[in-house]
């Protein structure tokens, strides 16, 4: 029996879709966002930790856009203990090569530490750093004081301490 001709356009756009879907062109705006496709995404230059005011938690770690940067306290110094769906919750900053210190960072403890899959991720004091996937805008800090995947997640000031709520 022959199938009509829109059932057969229907379906090669529906595989069409699917395969888009799943192949490995993230948008430029999915990469700098929160998520799976920021873990997932090399980046195409230096990082930046800058800082900023945080209402009750005073002058944290953000990145060039003002998103907020976490500590885990699971971590061992410049070690990342953070991978799977870990790092899909709190998805890793990542720099291609060196990151940048912006204002009122510490150039001297802003470093990179290879993960295991041999990304660049930039750690501050000795902290791997990190995103939450929960954050959906700059400036939010929803991720503070939050106990996940074995150990809590905190902010960080420019000292690189942890800041308690």
């Amino acid at each position: 029996m022959k199938r009509p001709a829109t059932t057969v356009t229907c379906a090669a756009v529906l595989i069409a879709a699917v395969l888009t879907g799943c192949s490995d062109s993230t948008s430029d705006t999915a990469r700098e966002g929160y998520g799976p496709a920021a873990v997932s995404a090399s980046p195409s230059k230096p990082a930046t930790v800058d800082t900023k005011s945080a209402d009750e938690l005073g002058t944290i770690l953000v990145d060039e856009k003002g998103r907020t940067l976490y500590l885990f306290r699971a971590d061992k110094k410049n070690k990342s203990t953070c991978t799977g769906d870990c790092a899909e919750a709190w998805p890793p900053l990542l720099s291609k090569g060196d990151a940048k210190a912006g204002k009122g960072v510490d150039k001297k403890l802003l470093d990179i530490t290879k993960r295991s899959g041999g990304d660049e991720q930039v750690t501050y004091n000795g902290h791997p750093l990190y995103y939450y996937a929960g954050d959906k805008k700059p400036g939010e800090t929803n991720g503070q004081d939050l106990d996940q995947f074995g150990a809590e997640w905190y902010v960080l000031d420019a000292k690189g301490k942890q800041v308690d709520s």
